[in-house]
Order: C-alpha cells, then sequence, then structure tokens
C-alpha cells in the first residue's frame, strides 16, 4: 500500500503542475500505473493484502482494439461492458477468453432544460416539458436495440431498469407507460409543431426559424461506441423534422466539461447521449427519482438547473426519504412518479444493454450481474492468477480522470470510481449476485423498527425488531455540523423539544479492528470513519 501513496502521489503533482491534458495524455499511453496492495509475498498463507502485487491500468476506447490486446496476451481483463453483437461472437470463439455477462448498463438522450432562451439568444426546444415528452414518441427504441445493438438490448422507457425488482413488482404501471410512449413519430411531430409555435418560432420551408435565424441544436454525441450510432440516428430524426443539428462527436473526456461541468445557460449543448451503469442489483429503485431528475441528485450545473414540476417533486423527495408506511402507500407514489418522469423527460431512456466483460482464462476476479467487473465491490478482494499468488495484472479501460479523484466532489465516473473502490475499505459489502449487504469490517448489527413499517431480514448478522414504543433519538446524538465553527451539532441544541425515528441501527465493529494496522503503519481509530461523516455536511456548506 505505501506504493499506492508514493503513485497516487506522484500522479497528484502532475496534474496540478502540468495539468489535465498532459496527465490525459500519459494515461493514454498506458504510463498511469495504479499500484494499490500490500507486502508481496509468494505464500498465500502469509499474504495480508491482495492475491496480486499490481495492477497496471491504461486507457483504451476502442472494445475492438481491446480484445486485440486481450488475445495477445498484453491485457487480461477489459474492464468495460461491450453490447457489440459482432464483438460478443469473437469474445466467444477464442478460446484463451472468458467474460461476465451484466445488465446494469443503459444509454439515454440527456437534455439541457434552460430557457427557453440561451444567453446567446439562442432558443433551446428542450425547455419545454412537452417537447422533451414527444422526444419519446420520435425515438424508435425497437430500432435501437435490434440493428444499432444487434438484439444486445432491450427498449427502456421508465427510470427503473428492467431486470430489477420494482420494475417486476410495478410491471403493469410499466407497460401502460410503454405503450403510450411507443414510437409514433407524427404524434411527436404535432406536439413540437404546436410547442414551437407558442415559442414564437416559424417554419420555414420546412424548417424551423426563431427570430429571423434557423433553430440549430448542438448535440454532443459520444464516440466510443453504440452511442454514435444513436447519436446519428436521432439527429437525423430531428433534421427531418425541421431543425439544424451540429453533431459533435465527444470523447467522455471531452464531453465532461460540456454537459456536466459548464452553466447550462451558456447553451453549450442541447442534447447529449448518455450512459449510465448501476453497479449494484438494486433491490429498491425508490431514490432514482431524486437521482435523475431533481436537483438533489448530483452538484454539476446541469442537475442544478432542473425544475420538477411540484407534484413530481415532492413524490420524488419523499420516495427519496422513504417517507410511507406502508408498500401500498410506497407503490401509489413510485407509479405516480413513474408516470410523472415521462411527462418531465430531462431524460428519456433509450436501452437497457447485455453487456460482456472480457478478461483472459488465467485471471479470476468477481463480477456483479448489474456492474460487471469494474462495477464490483469484490473485485480488488478477488483479481488473482488462477494459478499463482502475486505477479501484476494489466486492465484495459475505456476511459479514466474524466473528473478528479479527490473525496470532495470528486469523480462519480465508473472508470475512476473502480480504481477508487479499490484503494478505500467498507464496514458492509454488496452481494454481486443479489445485491445484499454482507459484514466486511463490522461484526454484526442490531436493527429496530417502528411496528407497522414494510421491513424484513434476510440475513443472520443483523438482528431485527419491532417496536410499540416511539422510537428516541438520545439528545447527544449528532445530527448536523457546524462548518464555521467545525464542530458536530446534537439532537439536543437543533431540536430542544426531542425528535423520534422510525428506525434505530446499531453497528459492532470487532474489538481487533482497532488494533489494525493501515498500509502506513498507523492504528485504526473511530476518527477514520467520523471524517467521512463530516464531510457529507461540511462540502455542502458555504461555510466551509
Amino acid at each position: 500500500m505505501k506504493r499506492l501513496n508514493w503513485g497516487v502521489n506522484v500522479m497528484t503533482y502532475c496534474y496540478r503542475q502540468i495539468g489535465r491534458g498532459a496527465i490525459r495524455y500519459a494515461i493514454a499511453l498506458a504510463v498511469v500505473v495504479l499500484l494499490f496492495l500490500v507486502a508481496p509475498s509468494s505464500s498465500a498463507d502469509e499474504r495480508t493484502g491482495a492475491w496480486v502485487d499490481e495492477v497496471v491500468a491504461s486507457v483504451q476506447p476502442s472494445a475492438r482494439q481491446a480484445l486485440s490486446l486481450l488475445a495477445a496476451g498484453e491485457a487480461h481483463v477489459y474492464a468495460f461492458g461491450i453490447s457489440d453483437a459482432d464483438l460478443y461472437d469473437i469474445i466467444r470463439e477464442d478460446e484463451d477468453l472468458e467474460y461476465e455477462r451484466h445488465v446494469g448498463t443503459s444509454a439515454e438522450l440527456a437534455f439541457n432544460p434552460y430557457g427557453p432562451v440561451f444567453e446567446d439568444d439562442g432558443l433551446n426546444p428542450f425547455s419545454v416539458p412537452e417537447i422533451r415528452e414527444a422526444m419519446n414518441w420520435l425515438v424508435d427504441r425497437n430500432y435501437i436495440a435490434d440493428e444499432i445493438y444487434g438484439g444486445m438490448a432491450r427498449p427502456r422507457y421508465l427510470p427503473i431498469n428492467s431486470a430489477f425488482a420494482d420494475y417486476a413488482r410495478f410491471v403493469d404501471v410499466a407497460r401502460m407507460i410503454e405503450q403510450r410512449y411507443s414510437h409514433d413519430p407524427e404524434k411527436a411531430g404535432a406536439v413540437i409543431s404546436r410547442e414551437m409555435k407558442a415559442l414564437g418560432a416559424e417554419k420555414e420551408n420546412g424548417q424551423w426559424h426563431y427570430d429571423g435565424e434557423p433553430v440549430e441544436l448542438r448535440f454532443l454525441i459520444r464516440s466510443e461506441d453504440e452511442r454514435r450510432e444513436i447519436g446519428d440516428y436521432i439527429a437525423t430524426l430531428l433534421e427531418n423534422i425541421g431543425f439544424v443539428v451540429r453533431r459533435s462527436y465527444r470523447t467522455a473526456e471531452e464531453a465532461a466539461p460540456v454537459w456536466s461541468g459548464a452553466d447550462p445557460a451558456q447553451g453549450r449543448f442541447h442534447l447529449y447521449t448518455g450512459g449510465w451503469i448501476s453497479t449494484i442489483v438494486r433491490r429498491d429503485d425508490a431514490g432514482t427519482f431524486n437521482f435523475y431528475y431533481t436537483p438533489r441528485g448530483l452538484s454539476s450545473p446541469l442537475w442544478q438547473a432542473y425544475r420538477p414540476g411540484e407534484e413530481f417533486d415532492d413524490a420524488a423527495e419523499r420516495l427519496g426519504r422513504r417517507d410511507f408506511g406502508s408498500m401500498e402507500e410506497r407503490g401509489e407514489l413510485f407509479a405516480r412518479a413513474l408516470e410523472l418522469s415521462l411527462r418531465d423527460s430531462v431524460r428519456i431512456w433509450l436501452v437497457d444493454q447485455i453487456s460482456v466483460s472480457p478478461r483472459r482464462k488465467e485471471i479470476n476476479v468477481a463480477a456483479d450481474l448489474s456492474g460487471g467487473i469494474s462495477g464490483a465491490y469484490l473485485w480488488p478482494y478477488t483479481l488473482r492468477f488462477a494459478d499463482r499468488v502475486g505477479g501484476a495484472v494489466r486492465i484495459a479501460i475505456q476511459n479514466l480522470l474524466d473528473d478528479p479523484w479527490n473525496p470532495l466532489d470528486g469523480s462519480n465516473w465508473i472508470f475512476d470510481m473502480m480504481f477508487t473502490r479499490a484503494t478505500s475499505d467498507y464496514g458492509v459489502i454488496i452481494d454481486p449476485y443479489t445485491g445484499l449487504y454482507l459484514p466486511q469490517r463490522i461484526e454484526r448489527g442490531e436493527v429496530t423498527i417502528q411496528e407497522g413499517l414494510p421491513v424484513e431480514k434476510t440475513h443472520d448478522w443483523v438482528s431485527l425488531k419491532f417496536s410499540d414504543d416511539e422510537i428516541k433519538v438520545p439528545e447527544d446524538a449528532w445530527i448536523d455540523w457546524d462548518a464555521e465553527h467545525q464542530r458536530f451539532i446534537t439532537v439536543a441544541e437543533k431540536h430542544p423539544d426531542g425528535l423520534t425515528a422510525r428506525r434505530k441501527s446499531v453497528v459492532y465493529y470487532p474489538e481487533e479492528l482497532y488494533l489494525t494496522k493501515w498500509h502506513d503503519g498507523s492504528r485504526f481509530s473511530p476518527a477514520d470513519i467520523v471524517m467521512g461523516i463530516i464531510l457529507l455536511f461540511d462540502r455542502a456548506d458555504e461555510d466551509s
């Protein structure tokens, strides 16, 4: 682990001194080496760290080229899901390769909702919810799934993955919505035409004009995978109904500062071919609406421009807080939020991908049924050569350092988080097959729930009991953080009349945890946990 600190410190220094572009050039040349392991030893019995000595990560945007590297033995793992049917055939036919199949990746079309007019006086049709909603009718998701992905995708209309539990719970609502928003280009054209005229635009010779100028849409199109074809397909649809479309093909690195980092008011983009991956098998998608449709989802400027309607915002917020007393009440909120998410449509969902992550046969590693290898929290604990302990594993990945690697407002990209998680540790860790939590550093847990709430127990490491009495929050419990004076605020200070809760959780750590030494020789202490709690409050406080 000392080598990790050295490597990360060198990377950080270079990043600060020579800038983002130079670091990326180094990464593209596979010079960035991530060393994350402790005390190499030839004996498995003596080993206290990971099974391998080091991991060398290099950027390879082309999945086809990555397969060539795997076939030649120049890479051991391609830590990115492939949904190309032709490449899938190549993987299956190569006797030296195996693959992990996963279903948590999806493609979307994200809109800039600012407007109706940008700071440069350009019109933004997608500031109108009805136009965003109409895009659901304009796009043929079956065409994308069958023709662009070659059958390795399923049409997706909703903010929940069709392979997860909540889709099954609400399949009747889902199918009704999917039928309502099925491909209907004539309906899409009629709605868009009506709303464009309401904005003051006019159609001249088949082309939309505003203030005497053609309405031009700036379309950010990801260039590394199938989203390039998706972007071209949608751009053509928009051109056919009267828009001028400026297609800007960008990699993740090039696109991120525009769609995620720039002020939406600047109008640097109108729409973007995005993609998401769920790194765990989601058993509860109640927080999905908060994340994807409200300013509470992310701190980036685009999210802060989201303005959901009052009813949708309330439903999303309540679901995010799990503010319901029964599964029936949850169901009513969830079903309504599904419908309102399509009316809002700051993003429209296109497909759920069926992906494979290839690796050489001599490599063993855990993969998540949803997130594949890159999303699996267990990958750094399980990565090893099948026939030996130690050695260096070379991992190719589509991108790295899309955003800064820091705990304040750092990267949320799967490429970055894969390696961030490899240098982190958790009290509990996620089962890659069920999405349930298993004890990693903790010993056991005790949960007390208010009587009548829809909670049940699965694993024996946690105990569950219900209480008829009020669950009172202790007066000395920490509930907030004073960023100005750098101290915790107690319940007694913030709620002098007392506070009750619906749940009480107690976690027990093993006594020997306090004897554990970190990579630098220091012992574990409560501060290692408390610092993370402080950051939850401090980084969002203007007084910090």
